[in-house]
């Protein structure tokens, strides 16, 4: 049986930074759009436009499997921790 917990396939993009991508930066932020319920997962800073990257959702949980924690998040809610084993805080995003 597949433990897949996301609301997108495993093959569905999602938005990074390329640090994570690359360097192995933590990920510590995770933002469920309440648009389209896309996912981000990039760093506690917000993510620059030339550090964007687009990577399928499979790769992102590969990369870190805790992002499995936060996968119940509504649309329109985010959810951080200030490093990798933290716990998770979660709430609705406010612009």
């Amino acid at each position: 049986m597949d433990d897949w917990p996301f609301d997108q396939v495993k093959s569905c993009v999602a938005v990074t930074n390329k640090d994570i991508i690359n360097d192995g930066a933590a990920i510590l932020h995770v933002c469920h759009d309440e648009e389209d319920h896309g996912w981000q997962f990039i760093g506690l800073e917000d993510a620059q436009e030339e550090n964007i990257a687009l990577v399928c959702m499979e790769e992102i949980v590969k990369l870190d499997p805790s992002v499995k924690e936060v996968a119940h998040i509504e649309p329109g809610w985010h959810a951080w921790r200030q490093s990798v084993g933290a716990e998770w805080v979660v709430e609705k995003y406010e612009e």
